[in-house]
This record gives C-alpha cells, sequence and structure tokens, in this order.
C-alpha cells in the first residue's frame, strides 16, 4: 500500500476500498492540473487529505442518499466531490462562477466515474433562475465568504423544510452579524460543532422556514458589498 493511501486511509476511515481508490485518483488530477491553474493553495499531499477531503466530509451525516444538493461555489469541487465519493447517491449540483474551474471538474468526474450536474454562474444570478431556485434540498457552501453574504447566496436555492450548510472556523461572531439577514431571508440558524484537530470548526444549518423574498439574493456583487 502507498504512503498516500495509508495517508487516506487514516484522515478518512469511513472510505471503503473503492473510495479510497478514488480519493487517490482526485489528489493526483487536483495537483496535476494544480499547476496549470489556480485550484488550490494547500499541495501538500497530507494536507490535502486533512484539510480538503476530511474536512469536505463533515456534512455527510446529515445527507441522506437521494439527497438533491447544491455546492455553491465549489471551485475544485470542495466540499461536494468529496461527499459524492462517499455517497454516489446524491443528487449533486456543482454551481462556479469560473468555467475553467468546471472544466477541471469535468474531467475529475469522468475519472472518477461518478455523476453531478455541473451549473456556469454567479450565484446571484442562479438563485434567481427558476431551474435552480428553492429546488434543492440542501445548499453547502465552504470558503467563500462570510456568513451574511453566504446566507444572500445560499438560501435561495433551498425548499423550505431544507437547509444551507456552511462550513466554518470559529463562527460565534459571524453568527451574530447574520441575525439580519436570517431574519429577512426566512431561516433559522443553528450550531453544530465538529471534532477536528484542524482548530475549531462547525458546521452553521440555516433552516428554511418560509420562501425566500423575490428581492433576494440582490444583483451580483451587492451581497458582497452591502450585505444584509
Amino acid at each position: 500500500m502507498s504512503e498516500m493511501r495509508d495517508i487516506l486511509k487514516a484522515a478518512l476511515p469511513q472510505a471503503d476500498e473503492r473510495a479510497l481508490d478514488r480519493f487517490e485518483l482526485y489528489q493526483r488530477l487536483l495537483l496535476e492540473w494544480n499547476e496549470k491553474m489556480n485550484l488550490t493553495a494547500i499541495t501538500d499531499p497530507v494536507e490535502v487529505a486533512r484539510k480538503h477531503f476530511a474536512d469536505s466530509l463533515a456534512a455527510l451525516p446529515y445527507l441522506q442518499p437521494g439527497t438533491k444538493v447544491i455546492d455553491v461555489g465549489t471551485g475544485a469541487g470542495f466540499p461536494g466531490v468529496p461527499l459524492l465519493i462517499l455517497r454516489p447517491e446524491l443528487q449533486l449540483t456543482l454551481a462556479d462562477s469560473l468555467q475553467k474551474r468546471l472544466t477541471f471538474l469535468e474531467t475529475l468526474l469522468r475519472e472518477l466515474g461518478l455523476r453531478a450536474q455541473l451549473v456556469h454562474g454567479r450565484a446571484e444570478d442562479l438563485g434567481q433562475n427558476r431551474l435552480y431556485r428553492e429546488q434543492f434540498d440542501a445548499a453547502l457552501s465552504r470558503a467563500v465568504a462570510g456568513l451574511p453574504v453566504l446566507l444572500e447566496l445560499t438560501t435561495p436555492f433551498v425548499k423550505v423544510g431544507g437547509a444551507a450548510i456552511a462550513y466554518k472556523g470559529d463562527a460565534a461572531e459571524e453568527l451574530e452579524k447574520a441575525k439580519s439577514a436570517a431574519f429577512l431571508l426566512h431561516v433559522q440558524l443553528r450550531q453544530v460543532e465538529l471534532a477536528s484537530d484542524l482548530g475549531k470548526r462547525c458546521l452553521i444549518f440555516a433552516d428554511k422556514k418560509a420562501p425566500t423574498p423575490k428581492a433576494y439574493p440582490r444583483k451580483a456583487g451587492t451581497p458582497n458589498k452591502k450585505p444584509l
């Protein structure tokens, strides 16, 4: 067994041999493509396994087989693709504003033998598109923006009764700042602490209680410039 496989096995104890094969291939393709385009600042194989793959799997217990999920601002596929590797039955959509990242993801999914929908566009525009608005059980985001901004970018994709799920570190200050956004967007916030050796980590759930007002998300760029 390769040293890399040992590292992956230690970081991903829930992965079977087939999943480990896929993570090993994912890591190789990620680092190869990263030489041509900026996909990740983390290039050490141990750190990729821990800080990208293992961290992405934090939401796994909350996503049942068949759940319809959108990964907003997926970048190099985090957290969506690691979750899909362990739960191939997910109905996954990967959305990103840069076409070249989606080109990488198209190649990655083909090589992994997995299926997901790839969507090119900004979250502000996609969230107003009837093809995606309030069509998902869950909207995931990782390392995209501050929580008030994230709520406006992700909750419009979620059906009433579903949740936007944000991967965060120490989120106490962000939760306080997001109270106004949560009220305006008709979501209720809750925090789930994660056991992690990467420092303080948590998932923030924005449980959707009513449809998102038509005004949100606002036009591209506005949520970042003027958070709710």
